[in-house]
C-alpha cells in the first residue's frame, strides 16, 4: 500500500534508522520488509508513511513526534539503532517522546530472539504510547523483524511463541485507535472474549 490509501485507513509510520542506509552507502531493507509483512498480515485497509533517517537522537525524536502528532499515525514501527553501540540511541529517543512505556513488547521480542541468538540480550527495544499511538522499536534484520512480529510456529503451523503483533490490535483498541483485523494464517490478533 502507499500514501495514497483512503484517509480512513490504518496509518502506520515506518522509520528505518541507519547512518549508512540514510546516506546511500547501502540499500535499506527494513522498510520494504515491513511493508511486505503488512501486505500479508493485515486484512484492514492501511497506508504507510515512511522515513529513512540517520542514528541521531534529535532527528529520531522529531520524526516520531511528526509521525504521531502531524501525520496522525496510529502505529509507528522503528527498525535499527537498538543495540549497545554508542550511536544506537533509538530507545532513548523513543522514551523521550513517550507518555507511557509498554515494557512487555521489548520483553517478548527478546524472548523470541533468544531462541536464535544469545546476543538477543543486548537488544534494547522498547514499546511506548504517545497520545493515541503505539510506537515499537523492532530489530534491524528483516528475518528478525518477521519473527518478532509473527512469532514462532511449529511444523504444523501452530504457534509456539506468540509474536508481538498478536497484542497490537487490542492495544490500539484500548488507546482509541482504529480496529485492526489480521490474517490468522500469518498472525492471529488476540482480543479478550466479551462477557
Amino acid at each position: 500500500m502507499t500514501e495514497s490509501a483512503p484517509p480512513t485507513a490504518l496509518t502506520i509510520g515506518l522509520v528505518s534508522i541507519s547512518d549508512r542506509a540514510s546516506s546511500g552507502v547501502y540499500e535499506d531493507l527494513g522498510l520494504p520488509s515491513l511493508e511486505e509483512w503488512f501486505a500479508r498480515a493485515l486484512v484492514t485497509p492501511w497506508r504507510t508513511v515512511r522515513r529513512l533517517i540517520p542514528d541521531e537522537r534529535d532527528r529520531i525524536e522529531a520524526t516520531l513526534v511528526e509521525l504521531v502528532d502531524r501525520e496522525h499515525c496510529d502505529l509507528v514501527l522503528t527498525t535499527g539503532g537498538t543495540g549497545p553501540a554508542p550511536r544506537d540511541v533509538t530507545p532513548e529517543a523513543t522514551l523521550a517522546v513517550a507518555d507511557r512505556e509498554m515494557p512487555g513488547f521489548g520483553e517478548q521480542m527478546r524472548q523470541i530472539s533468544l531462541r536464535f541468538v544469545p546476543t538477543a540480550i543486548l537488544s534494547r527495544q522498547v514499546g511506548v504510547i504517545r497520545g493515541r499511538a503505539l510506537i515499537i522499536n523492532l530489530p534491524g534484520q528483516p528475518k528478525s523483524i518477521r519473527e518478532t512480529l509473527e512469532g514462532l510456529k511449529d511444523a504444523d503451523g501452530q504457534s509456539v511463541v506468540p509474536g508481538i503483533f498478536a497484542a497490537v490490535p487490542y492495544c490500539i483498541d484500548l488507546i482509541g485507535g482504529p480496529r485492526i483485523e489480521t490474517d490468522p494464517a500469518v498472525v492471529k490478533a488476540f482480543r479478550p472474549k466479551k462477557k
